[in-house]
């Protein structure tokens, strides 16, 4: 007997959002700390300006989800509306136009019109919404979950570097937050290609690089403002 399969779409949005706040919270963070070392700054400015990072990162990935989430769900909700109306005002045309979605999947002309019927009859908008206007329950957008979702991860990824800032000693303290910071995002990459199904080694490797680029950048500039201020 055959395994079910288990297809992992349904998890795209709190899994985006998830992904994307662990991802920003360490590699932002991680950016600030070593920028702010680079320039110069002692062990207390380094962590005040990691954990200011934090808080204020957390609580703008929140409200940005929030509201991003909330525009593409007020968009399907006037959809979802706009179809109930007209299946008040013209029933019958749904249905021809619903059967005709059937149609054009391959299903023969009475076939598609049965399956039309009978699926009309058990709820015509969720048949309409799922069928023509492609949205299905499980993956309607919500902006709360991406809200609490993309902060919790954000705190999560962000503490990291700043635990490593925290407590190791200044001779070893750039170092240590890089070699943390790089091993997170390379735990993060393969842990999102899992949980969606993707590639693991490809999803890896291009958090990685672009978190050392990214890192490489702000340290630079860092340094460089030190040096003039």
């Amino acid at each position: 007997m055959s395994r079910p399969q288990v297809h992992l779409s349904h998890r795209s949005g709190w899994l985006r959002a998830a992904v994307l706040g662990a991802n920003d919270g360490i590699l932002s963070t991680a950016s600030l700390v070593l920028g702010v070392a680079a320039s110069g700054a002692s062990g207390a400015a380094i962590i005040v300006a990691g954990f200011a990072g934090l808080v204020a990162g957390a609580l703008s990935m929140a409200a940005g989800e929030y509201v991003s989430v909330s525009s593409q769900r007020d968009a399907e909700q006037a959809d979802i509306r706009l179809e109930e109306r007209e299946l008040r005002l013209d029933p019958g045309g749904e249905l021809h136009e619903l059967a005709g979605i059937y149609e054009r999947r391959g299903l023969p002309p009475p076939l598609a019109n049965e399956v039309a019927l009978t699926l009309s009859r058990h709820g015509a908008l969720e048949a309409h919404t799922r069928d023509e206007l492609g949205l299905d329950e499980e993956r309607l957008a919500r902006p709360f979950q991406a809200a609490w979702t993309s902060a919790l991860s954000f705190s999560a990824g962000a503490a990291l570097p700043l635990l490593a800032v925290a407590t190791t000693p200044s001779s070893v303290r750039v170092g240590a937050t890089v070699a943390v910071t790089l091993i997170a995002l390379g735990l993060l990459g393969d842990l999102g290609a899992r949980l969606g199904g993707a590639p693991r080694r490809r999803a890896t490797v291009r958090v990685v690089a672009w978190g050392a680029v990214a890192m490489a950048i702000t340290a630079g500039i860092g340094a460089l403002v030190g040096s003039v201020v």
